[in-house]
């Protein structure tokens, strides 16, 4: 029997606000946090408007010798994860450490790191490099450092699939907890990438806008779009089992009802063209929890403003929905905060949390004009308010990973 699943704790950190609340405000005023990258001199660079977390000061958030052991990627999440630990009200004097674990993913960790001491490599020679390099820079601290900050003793991992990581983790924190490997689960994604090897790699892989206007550069589904724009941050979530929630009387946000994850085995950046494979994980965690099409009330969509993507996650939509696939609300968050790759998942999961709770669906900003194909409802032009019982968030990621996550409203 697989046991329920709940989600009782919120972390964010975003380019438009470094906490749960701030991002939410953000998100229902419709701010876009994209503007010109302050990270770097851009000038020599194709690309020079990225969505930057802002404000962001770590020995606000945690203890100030830590912070300076982690990469801003890891900044981000133990901000993040602490924020929805507070939020979930846990105490780890009364939990077992053992039944209490981390899922955190970063698709590509410090970048920095590798900058920082290739370059003292080359000026200064190999001696000169940090000794805390390799800890700084690989993916895994993040949740390794999660666990290290909250005492949390449990299964503690990382996901690594690209863009598709953060929800990924959830999705396998989610596992854990269904068949008990746990009790409560830390989850999400988080990324800081906006540097010079990282803009300049999505940039020579063409992905990345052009575009020099920031409400006209991050515009999913738009017959003009040309590309993502970059962004950075944390999305954490506290999972739990329903019964275990109850005892100590948790407040439940909304219930975690199915996962799908499929690959597409066609091609290293292209979705596949016929949407199948992401489709298909829409259809697996549809059938997990036992959830007709017609019942979805809306898809936060993977949605990256590149034309494969959104092009072929319509047809994707429509291969796991049909003929329902015209009656959902479909936005794309990364309007509005950009593509924070391995950390999507984790915000978007967020934002489908607080839609349920405050019957909220934003709209997708800065789209104007769709595609031909594209042609459902993308929240153009005006928020919907509605009552959102059931909710699809996707991930796409580089290999041809695709995840779908299955939340509803909590009914006890």
């Amino acid at each position: 029997m697989k046991r329920r699943v709940v989600v009782t704790g919120l972390g964010a950190v975003t380019p438009i606000g470094n906490t749960v609340e701030e991002f939410w405000n953000g998100i229902r005023e419709g701010k876009v946090g994209i503007g010109p990258i302050t990270k770097f001199d851009v000038s020599d660079y194709k690309v020079q408007i990225a969505a930057e977390v802002k404000g962001f000061v770590a020995k606000e958030r945690m203890d100030f010798k830590a912070a300076k052991r982690m990469e801003l990627f890891s900044q981000y999440a133990v901000a993040a994860a602490k924020e929805a630990f507070e939020d979930a009200g846990l105490d780890m004097s009364k939990e077992d450490a053992y039944r209490t674990g981390v899922i955190v993913g970063s698709g590509i960790g410090s970048l920095q790191a590798v900058e920082t001491n290739y370059t003292k490599i080359v000026e200064k020679g190999p001696s000169r490099v940090n000794p805390l390099m390799v800890p700084l820079m690989i993916s895994n601290m993040a949740a390794g450092n999660v666990s290290i900050q909250l005492g949390l003793k449990g299964k503690c991992t990382n996901v690594v699939t690209a863009c598709a990581s953060g929800t990924h983790c959830i999705g396998d924190a989610f596992r854990a907890i269904q068949y008990g490997d746990a009790d409560v689960m830390v989850a999400g994604g988080t990324e800081s990438s906006i540097c010079p090897t990282g803009v300049a790699g999505f940039t020579g892989l063409t992905a990345l806008s052009t575009s020099a206007d920031p409400m006209r550069a991050s515009i999913p589904f738009d017959k003009d779009r040309d590309g993502f724009v970059m962004g950075e941050g944390a999305g954490i979530v506290v999972l739990e089992e329903l019964e275990h929630a109850k005892r100590r009387g948790a407040k439940i946000y909304a219930e975690l009802v199915g996962y799908g994850a499929t690959a597409d085995a066609y091609h290293i950046t292209s979705p596949e063209e016929n949407g199948e494979g992401a489709g298909m994980a829409m259809k697996l965690a549809m059938q997990e929890a036992q959830v007709r099409p017609e019942q979805i009330d809306y898809i936060n969509a993977h949605g990256t403003s590149t034309h494969h993507n959104d092009l072929f996650e319509t047809r994707a939509i429509k291969y796991a929905l049909g003929e329902a696939a015209k009656g959902v609300v479909i936005n794309s968050t990364k309007s509005m905060i950009g593509h924070l790759l391995g950390a999507a998942g984790g915000v978007e999961f967020v934002v489908c949390v607080k839609s349920i709770e405050d019957r909220f669906i934003h709209q997708t900003m800065g789209t104007v004009q769709t595609d031909e194909e594209c042609d459902l409802n993308y929240a153009l032009g005006a928020p919907v308010e509605k009552e959102v019982n059931y909710v699809l968030t996707n991930s796409l990621g580089f290999g041809g990973h695709n995840a779908t996550l299955l939340l509803k409203k909590y009914e006890g």
